[in-house]
């Protein structure tokens, strides 16, 4: 059997104004490596997204991803997704808000900011790169 397609979920960062923030909140609930987000349901397809990455979107643009781990469910009966405690930079997209969650397939996901200098875009400000996104620049 061949290689498998990444499957991976968007989600926004509420009340997270930039990606610091986000990293702040997510750096406060983790532990050995790792750490989550509740959600109210586990999605459909969870088998297929361990491995994967949860994109983050701020105001309107995916910024960064966290790699998925693993479901778990809580003492309330909700999904925990268990990620990697790193969050990742990645080339701004455009992305609409949205409840919950949205799957994105491999395809459709951003790159990497490699943060070294192979990669000129991670030594520009997060909001200029948001801002040349915006504009179908990058």
């Amino acid at each position: 059997m061949g290689n498998v397609p990444l499957l991976h979920l968007t989600k926004v960062a509420v009340g997270c104004s930039d990606a610091d923030l986000l990293r702040e909140r997510l750096t406060g609930r983790a532990a050995a490596g790792e750490t989550f987000v509740t959600t109210r349901y586990r999605p459909t397809r969870h088998t297929e997204l361990i491995g994967g990455s949860l994109f983050w979107i701020i105001k309107h643009q995916l910024v960064a991803r966290s790699q998925i781990l693993r479901f778990e469910e809580d003492e309330r009966g909700h999904c925990l997704i268990r990620l990697e405690e790193m969050l990742v930079p990645v080339r701004a997209r455009p992305k609409r808000a949205h409840q919950g969650w949205r799957y994105l397939v491999e395809a459709d996901a951003p790159a990497d900011l490699l943060g070294d200098e192979t990669d000129d875009l991670a030594a520009l400000p997060s909001n200029l790169v948001r801002e040349l996104a915006s504009l179908y620049l990058l």
